[in-house]
């Protein structure tokens, strides 16, 4: 099946972050391993320095949004999050623990889905200033499905501990980047 027959085409939000290891590479790595092959990728924001959320005590994450259009399935694309953190050699030891590469599926279009193998849009994303920001960068004008646009929810959690870096940039691979891409 080719990724055109697989359904409508819809912009999805994936979010990627990495506290082990040579941070920057392990987050280029994600995108590199996401885009192409039925993810279209069209923008990857600045990167952010993070101070980690939950969890047990660790260092500062790298975080960043990839912004692709794809048909592919939900289900498909978290299978492509998936194999990129494998790719990263993630290891899940501790829940929300120190990883090489994270990747969430952030956002599937407008899909509001409760399935818990996967919940969109991702059920903790609009109170994260590490995934708000990066977005707010990648898609001044984003919106969240079910809460608002993605701006006003950075606004209302605030973003402290939250800090673009802006000698450290991500780029899209320049076969699947279509020529409105933008890279920042």
């Amino acid at each position: 099946m080719t990724a055109e027959a697989a359904g409508p085409r819809r912009e999805i939000v994936i979010g990627l972050g990495s506290n082990v290891g040579d941070r920057l590479a392990n987050l280029q790595l994600g995108v590199d391993a996401l885009c192409g092959d039925g993810l279209d990728c069209r923008a990857v924001s600045a990167v952010f320095h993070t101070v980690p959320v939950g969890g047990p005590e660790q260092d500062d994450f790298l975080n960043a949004v990839l912004v692709a259009d794809t048909s592919l399935p939900a289900a498909a694309v978290l299978a492509r999050c998936h194999q990129a953190e494998a790719a990263a050699h993630r290891v899940r030891t501790v829940r929300w623990g120190p990883r090489t590469l994270d990747v969430d599926l952030i956002a599937y279009g407008d899909a509001v889905s409760g399935d818990p193998q996967l919940t969109l849009p991702h059920p903790r994303a609009h109170e994260r200033a590490f995934v708000l920001a990066p977005w707010l960068d990648a898609a001044p004008d984003a919106v969240l499905a079910g809460h608002g646009r993605v701006g006003d929810l950075l606004a209302a959690v605030g973003s402290d501990g939250v800090d673009r870096v802006p000698d450290l940039r991500l780029a899209l691979p320049a076969a699947t980047m279509p020529v409105r891409a933008q890279c920042r």
